[in-house]
């Protein structure tokens, strides 16, 4: 049975600090305290962008300032400079920089799997004359991917073997999401992995979905979340507690407004209006799912991404 580990509150398992400062102290009555959060500006850190509008984060007594990423390879230094007090990173990634010994963990969770495997919001796809008709066909083939060694050829891999193939035989290319659609067209590969909104618009362009690797691998897996320093959660445990509460407000209203998402993601990204009412939206959700985790960091060790089991007493609220 599935024990789903609550993001319960992370102030209760570290010492209660003195105060941090004049100036610092939120909630009412008390100054606003400043906190940066370095993000992927995609659908799927819509909560947060919802939270901020809904208010959640000053009814905390925070000052929430979103700055956009490029991704895990700026958000992780970005955290372990202090540039940033929180980030938005794929569970992947930060298991991997666990690995390398950097002392991160997660505060809250982001994004999930939707779950339907009809439409998730990631897919490997194929031309529609293609002769892949399965995973298992993906076998020595050419697969694009928008980072080797992370959370897309580790489920696809894992993906390939269920049904029948050898994933070793996967020759996987680095392309990035936006010019995926264009090397598949151009035969540069022969499968793409993709996320959404470039998804649908590949899909309604005529390709077809092979796998929806996420949904496949495990339904309940968790794509990524909000992490930051070990050290600031021993040292700014009220500021994290705040971060949190107004973080899993933020995914619950996001999870529950669907409509919501849609719209918010027109204000921080270039999605027409259209495609974001055809995209398929991930869950949000406040707990982690352990079982699904420590499924993807096994599989992570077994492909070589990962040298050893992840520890995720460590890694999780």
């Amino acid at each position: 049975m599935r024990r789903p580990l609550m993001a319960m509150g992370v102030a209760g398992s570290v010492l209660a600090l003195a105060a941090c400062g004049g100036g610092e102290q939120g909630g009412e009555g008390g100054e606003m305290q400043d906190v940066t959060v370095g993000v992927i500006p995609i659908v799927d850190t819509a909560a947060i962008w919802l939270g901020k509008e809904q208010g959640f984060f000053e009814e905390e007594g925070l000052n929430l300032e979103i700055q956009t990423t490029s991704g895990g390879a700026a958000a992780v230094p970005g955290v372990v400079s202090g540039d940033f007090d929180f980030a938005f990173g794929n569970t992947l990634s930060v298991m991997v920089a666990q690995g390398q010994g950097l002392d991160l963990k997660y505060v809250t969770n982001g994004t999930t799997t939707s779950g339907n495997a009809e439409k998730d919001f990631g897919a490997v796809v194929v031309p529609a004359d293609s002769d892949i008709q399965s995973p298992a066909d993906l076998a020595g083939k050419t697969v694009s991917v928008n980072n080797l060694n992370n959370i897309g050829d580790t489920t696809i891999r894992s993906v390939v073997e269920e049904d029948g193939g050898d994933p070793s035989t996967i020759d996987f290319v680095e392309v990035g999401f936006p010019d995926a659609p264009a090397a598949l067209d151009r035969g540069q590969v022969d499968a793409a992995w993709i996320l959404d909104p470039f998804l649908t618009q590949t899909v309604e362009d005529g390709a077809r979905v092979v796998s929806y690797n996420f949904v496949e691998f495990d339904p309940e897996l968790d794509i990524a979340g909000y992490f930051t320093t070990a050290e600031k959660v021993e040292q700014d445990a009220e500021m994290v507690q705040k971060f949190q509460n107004a973080m899993n407000k933020s995914l619950e209203y996001a999870n529950e407004n669907p409509d919501a998402v849609r719209e918010i993601v027109g204000t921080y990204t270039q999605i027409d209006e259209d495609m974001r009412q055809k995209m398929a939206l991930p869950r949000f959700r406040t707990e982690f799912d352990r079982e699904a985790l420590q499924k993807l960091g096994d599989a992570a060790v077994k492909y070589g991404t990962l040298e050893k089991a992840p520890d995720l007493d460590a890694l999780l609220p």
